[in-house]
């Protein structure tokens, strides 16, 4: 697993509909929703592309910052100490 940043600064919108109604599909039981446009995201390289749109197609829009990411500092001798806090696991 890794934690890098890259492809992290592009913006998207995203519709988002919370009264659009599910329904579950009685043979499979897979969820479906009657509007798809939730399934719709738009990526742009900007905020501000990203906010010109939706002002120029009338969207009612929220702007989420991103949160600052905090740093976990390990060495690579943490894997072998003896109070480790989880199993070895390979």
């Amino acid at each position: 697993m890794t934690s890098g940043r890259g492809q992290t600064h592009t913006w998207y919108l995203e519709f988002v509909k919370p009264d659009a109604r599910r329904t579950a599909d009685p043979v499979m039981g897979w969820t479906s929703i009657d509007d798809t446009s939730g399934q719709v995201r738009l990526e742009f390289e900007t905020q501000e592309e990203a906010v010109d749109y939706a002002r120029r197609e009338g969207l009612v829009f929220r702007v989420e910052e991103s949160r600052e990411r905090k740093r976990l500092v390990k060495s690579y001798s943490e894997n072998f100490s003896f109070d480790r806090k989880q199993p070895w696991t390979h």
